[in-house]
């Protein structure tokens, strides 16, 4: 079972940029597709990217694109979200996730994620 512990969120101005981090306990790339979700207060808990095991294939939500970038480092210890152009609307508690995949499957859906960490919390002001 795959450990993951978030870092890097903060207090940012409209405009600026964060860039998250999420360590696994295991090389997560030879088992894992990962992803970045977030959550607002009172709102459901959304992916905003994921990436494949093999770090091939990518997806973003339409209301990051352009502006996120999810990736995994050589040794794929550790999950990486560089969030640029960041808006008040981005504010929520930021979350990683792994499963265990094929190496080109990506998945988007909280549902099929059984591993979380423990969120950071990323804030916007304007």
């Amino acid at each position: 079972q795959v450990q993951l512990v978030e870092s890097g969120g903060g207090l940012v101005q409209a405009g600026g940029s964060l860039r998250l981090s999420c360590a696994a306990s295991e090389r997560a790339s030879t088992r894992y597709a990962m992803g970045w979700f977030r959550q607002a207060p009172g709102k459901e808990r959304e992916c905003v990217a994921a990436v494949s095991r093999g770090s091939g294939s990518t997806s973003y939500a339409d209301s990051v694109k352009g502006r996120f970038t999810i990736s995994r480092d050589n040794a794929k210890t550790t999950l990486y979200l560089q969030m640029s152009s960041l808006k008040p609307e981005d504010t929520a508690v930021y979350y990683c996730a792994a499963v265990v995949a094929d190496s080109r499957v990506v998945v988007t859906t909280r549902a099929q994620y059984p591993y979380w960490g423990q969120g950071t919390q990323v804030t916007v002001s304007s």
